[in-house]
């Protein structure tokens, strides 16, 4: 522990909350009535406390549900594994507190980013008053606080519990630092299973709200989007937090969580003696915290049209920069040579393997951009469609999908090769982390995108003049580019974040049994495996897209209830109740939630028991390939029909309040939980099933197999 990697690491992660620490007093120091009469003032005040409100009372809703379940899993973890490498080395109960320290950490993360967007939001509103620029520092700012404090949280988080396991396992030895790191892992399997009901949870309530107040005061009552008549209206602002913020905020720091611990299991058995380059793949994580801070003081806005071109500045100048200091970092600290699995590689090789990751996910981040932006010709053409009804909009917006997981697979594909070919499995983990390279900004921008999306409903709901929400309108349009980006972008990260989970899981059997895993097609059991984890996505996905349908159910019955028993809601003499919208929506995503965390987190378990170390490995392989296939077309094809929608909106093929237009309506419904539930939530189940595996290998190679 005396390399100078844990330093770095170190002051850097608590720069990263420095930073974060400033620029969230910073928004907060904004007065909330700053340019506003008293009218405006009180209005925007309620407003904005509701959000508030109902943001956090659902996280505290969502956390007591969570903090049960993490004591019970951590109870079975310690059970499970312990013991199974010497009867004097308590791994599993060493493991336990891992996961819940991991778990801990991004429950913090998650907060401080909700707490922050939902502080912003309003003040993004009042700011618009003034210009552009003002707006657009304040959204980018709270965003940027998710993004340092969340980066920062977790290579903190890796470094205490590294030295903390390392103090508790010091009798271990140099030589058997496999099993501190997979100790460690319990750390990424804490964040990831805090990710899956963040992401499932999330995803449920806001779409439930969203497509409830979409279906009844758009199509049905004929209102604006963030009407204050639309008694979904408040639960939907809330949900964009709720989904946008906290679960896309767990999401990336499970895989940044994970892909590190995949890495470090992996090194342990290279570098085990040598504790600068056994921790270079935290360090990787902690060097993007300067360099994003560079980045976001290099990029500014002064006009409307400097917005969009903005975001996408901070996302590949970020990553040129890091391309080029990674390269002395990696060779300063990562032997020349080394030998990994009886071959030879290089650490220029290990560079290389990180520029792959860092390219391949820009490139997956522009193709999505591409697929889903209303300013180039796939999304136009899923406007144009619209014109001949529903139908044909929903054809061309299921088309779009599936055409656009060629090209990111493509590169994905073209980074793993040249990753193994260089680096073999060690390569394909620190090309994850390469993907992972400009986390910093990426969860700024994405956390950007609701606070500026609520900004909008805030200046809509309060009355303010319209060249105010024609501001926000800008910012928020911007945002939903970088939005869908983040998505892909996320995939991608799950992509390579779960096959490095795959590497190190096969890597840890491997050191137990004392012998190769065997992994031949020609077996029935693994090709029948292959088959059962290609299906799962798919099971997956249908029980959390049913999921939004019963909640959406449950809210647009209570939005026609209100309708029609509140006096004068549509003249805007009757006050809609908000908070009962807001109920429905946090009921259903605990209760919904429940049966897909249980298919994912159970069926590893359960078919490594059952079957052992070369089932799991098969139904990882299988769940891996379909599923990030599904994800891309679901996320591309919703964000596709939003964005047509949009297209729509600013004149274009008919207009507001054409049949053109209530056909991308239905379209932008259709897609929302393609694009924000279901889509999203299998990040999750490719990398939580693989995190999973790689804690449970000593008891599936101890006790699993039992029909065989």
């Amino acid at each position: 522990m005396s390399g100078i990697t844990i330093w770095v690491t170190t002051v850097l992660s608590l720069m990263g909350l420095g930073i974060a620490f400033f620029y969230m007093k910073k928004v907060v120091s904004i007065p909330l009535d700053l340019g506003l009469d008293q009218e405006q003032s009180k209005k925007l005040i309620f407003i904005h406390g509701a959000i508030a409100d109902g943001a956090m009372a659902f996280l505290k809703q969502e956390y007591k549900v969570l903090t049960i379940f993490m004591a019970v899993f951590a109870a079975i973890i310690a059970i499970l594994i312990d013991n199974t490498h010497t009867p004097d080395i308590h791994e599993g109960v060493y493991t336990a507190i891992a996961f819940l320290f991991g778990g801990a950490i991004s429950i913090a993360s998650g907060y401080i980013g909700m707490k922050v967007a939902t502080q912003g939001n309003a003040r993004t509103t009042v700011s618009a008053k003034k210009d552009i620029s003002a707006a657009y520092d304040v959204a980018i700012n709270s965003g940027a606080v998710m993004g340092f404090a969340l980066v920062g949280l977790a290579t903190l988080g890796l470094v205490i519990i590294y030295v903390v396991m390392s103090w508790l396992l010091a009798d271990l030895g140099a030589e058997n630092n496999h099993i501190l790191m997979e100790v460690i892992a319990g750390f990424g399997l804490g964040g990831s299973t805090i990710a899956l009901f963040a992401r499932v949870g999330g995803g449920i309530f806001t779409k439930a709200a969203d497509v409830g107040a979409d279906l009844v005061g758009k199509v049905e009552q004929g209102i604006p989007e963030d009407d204050p008549r639309n008694p979904a209206v408040i639960a939907d602002n809330v949900g964009d937090n709720v989904g946008d913020v906290a679960g896309m905020g767990a999401d990336l720091f499970g895989s940044c969580a994970e892909s590190t611990c995949a890495a470090m299991v992996i090194s342990a058995v290279v570098f085990a003696g040598n504790p600068d380059a056994l921790l270079f793949p935290i360090l990787i994580s902690a060097v993007g915290i300067p360099i994003a801070l560079l980045t976001k003081l290099m990029v500014g806005v002064k006009t409307e049209d400097d917005v969009a071109p903005a975001l996408m500045k901070l996302l590949i100048i970020s990553s040129f920069i890091m391309a080029v200091v990674m390269y002395f970092f990696t060779t300063a600290l990562i032997p020349a040579d080394f030998v990994l699995n009886g071959a030879e590689y290089t650490n220029v090789g290990v560079y290389l393997c990180f520029l792959a990751g860092l390219v391949s996910g820009l490139a997956v981040g522009l193709l999505t951009g591409y697929y889903t932006s209303e300013k180039f010709a796939p999304v136009q053409e899923v406007a144009k469609s619209c014109e001949t009804g529903v139908a044909t909009n929903i054809i061309y917006g299921l088309a779009l999908g599936y055409k656009s997981t060629v090209l990111p697979y493509i590169a994905i594909a073209i980074s793993i090769f040249i990753s193994w070919e260089l680096a073999g499995m060690y390569g394909i983990a620190i090309a994850s982390l390469g993907m992972l390279g400009s986390l910093v900004l990426t969860l700024t921008i994405d956390a950007y995108g609701p606070v500026a999306d609520n900004a909008g409903g805030i200046a809509e709901m309060v009355g303010l003049e319209s060249e105010v929400r024609r501001r926000t309108d800008i910012l928020d349009s911007a945002g939903n580019t970088t939005a869908a980006i983040g998505k892909g972008f996320a995939i991608g990260a799950a992509i390579l974040t779960s096959l490095a989970l795959f590497a190190a899981f096969i890597l840890t059997a491997e050191e137990l049994r004392g012998e190769p895993i065997s992994m031949s097609l020609l077996e029935p059991l693994v090709f029948t495996f292959l088959f059962i984890g290609a299906v799962l996505p798919f099971l997956f996905s249908a029980m959390t897209m049913k999921s939004v349908g019963v909640a959406a159910f449950a809210m647009i019955e209570e939005v026609r209830h209100q309708f029609k028993t509140i006096p004068g809601i549509m003249e805007g003499t009757g006050t809609p109740d908000y908070a009962k919208c807001v109920a429905i929506s946090t009921q259903a995503a605990l209760k919904e939630m429940i049966a897909p965390g249980v298919l994912i987190m159970g069926s590893p378990i359960v078919v490594g028991y059952l079957f052992g170390v070369e089932a799991v490995a098969a139904m990882l392989i299988g769940s891996l390939i379909t599923g990030g296939v599904l994800a891309i077309a679901s996320s591309n094809s919703g964000g596709a029909w939003d964005n047509a929608k949009k297209y729509i909106e600013a004149g274009n093929h008919g207009g507001k309040g054409s049949d053109e237009h209530t056909a991308a309506v239905v379209g932008d419904t259709v897609g929302d939980p393609m694009k924000d539930t279901s889509g999203p939530s299998l990040n999750i189940l490719i990398k939580l099933s693989a995190i999973l595996s790689l804690v449970f290998a000593p008891f599936f190679v101890q006790y699993g197999g039992i029909l065989l």
